[in-house]
């Protein structure tokens, strides 16, 4: 059985490369040129994180949790892999789109890429990092873990939370979820936090996402995507 804490530092990598990575590989995909090699990085997103989610999901839940954890874990996973296949879609398609023309399809795909998709996507990121979360305060506290190695991957994951979510526009739903997820863990769960990895990830991961996003609030007098301020194309 993988221990909690490199389950998490290999849950959190992934999440960073399937979620960042297909931005930055803009390059044609030879085997069919219409689609860009980040588009087939991006087929494999939902492939390798699900079940990734899964493992952290029956770490965190008692044996007998049966249906109350698997009913709600499979519906928040086909929410979020509906984000993301709308999202891979239209922005394939989008690609494609030069200069707005073809005006319907362009708008319509558009909606689909940066609004729709990115809302359905981090909904339901968010909603299954709280399944988790619940399912491990109901554990209540268990074995020593290594707080440096779980520190550091919540670290990493709060970080790629806060990238997603700037360029995704959806900041007006993951902004509020990462305050008041660090205002609960502040008041209700500081001492569940010891003893409990899973707890202490996501309260590290939201903590640090909750920084970056005030430290880019006071930078920049807003929440404006990296493409919006010329970081990325």
């Amino acid at each position: 059985m993988i221990k909690l804490p490199w389950l998490l530092l290999a849950f959190t990598l992934a999440f960073a490369a399937f979620i960042v990575g297909p931005a930055f590989l803009g390059g044609q995909f030879v085997p069919y040129p219409l689609m860009k090699v980040g588009d087939v990085l991006d087929l494999l997103t939902p492939l390798v994180l699900i079940p990734l989610y899964w493992l952290l999901l029956q770490s965190a839940s008692p044996r007998d949790a049966g249906l109350r954890a698997g009913l709600p874990f499979m519906l928040l996973s086909a929410l979020w892999v509906e984000g993301q296949g709308l999202h891979l879609g239209a922005n394939s398609i989008g690609h494609l789109l030069e200069g707005g023309s073809a005006r319907g399809a362009f708008t319509l795909t558009y909606f689909y890429d940066e609004v729709l998709s990115h809302y359905l996507w981090h909904l339901g990121i968010m909603g299954i990092s709280a399944l988790l979360v619940v399912h491990a305060w109901r554990q209540g506290s268990g074995e020593r873990f290594s707080l440096g190695l779980t520190g550091a991957a919540g670290a990493i994951h709060g970080f790629t939370f806060f990238l997603i979510v700037v360029e995704g526009g959806t900041a007006p739903l993951g902004v509020p979820f990462a305050f008041l997820f660090v205002l609960l863990g502040l008041l209700w769960g500081r001492e569940r936090l010891k003893g409990q990895p899973l707890l202490a990830f996501f309260f590290i991961a939201y903590l640090v996402a909750a920084l970056f996003f005030l430290g880019w609030f006071i930078y920049w007098g807003g929440l404006p995507q990296f493409s919006q301020v010329g970081i990325i194309d």
